[in-house]
């Protein structure tokens, strides 16, 4: 099987656009927008925008994400209170199983790659 490379530049992913769940929402009601450019075997990796606002996340147990902020600022926070901030070149992962606040303190852009183990 011949593999070829996914550029992110220059590809033609459609934009997919949503807000927060009603139940999860805190803060403004912003617009999210995904460009997933690739997905195989539980990976999946794109870009993504999003307005200022804020909501609670649950990420699933079997589940990481790991991104890079390319402009804006965000502020994550756990379920015990601690708070980390990232802006413009700086990345994270987030673990399995995390809950807690996504706040989106200016508007985001940021590339992400989320990690599905088990997935086939």
């Amino acid at each position: 099987m011949h593999k070829t490379l996914t550029s992110f530049t220059g590809s033609s992913a459609p934009a997919e656009f949503d807000h927060p769940r009603p139940a999860r929402l805190l803060e403004g009601n912003p617009l999210r927008t995904t460009w997933n450019h690739y997905e195989q075997d539980g990976v999946s990796a794109g870009a993504w925008s999003c307005e200022p606002g804020a909501w609670r996340i649950a990420f699933a147990d079997d589940t990481d994400e790991f991104f890079h902020v390319l402009s804006g600022r965000i502020r994550i926070t756990d379920e015990g209170g601690v708070a980390r901030e990232f802006g413009a070149g700086e990345a994270c992962v987030i673990p399995a199983g995390f809950k807690g606040v996504f706040e989106v303190l200016e508007a985001v852009s940021k590339h992400y790659v989320l990690v599905k183990r088990g997935a086939q």
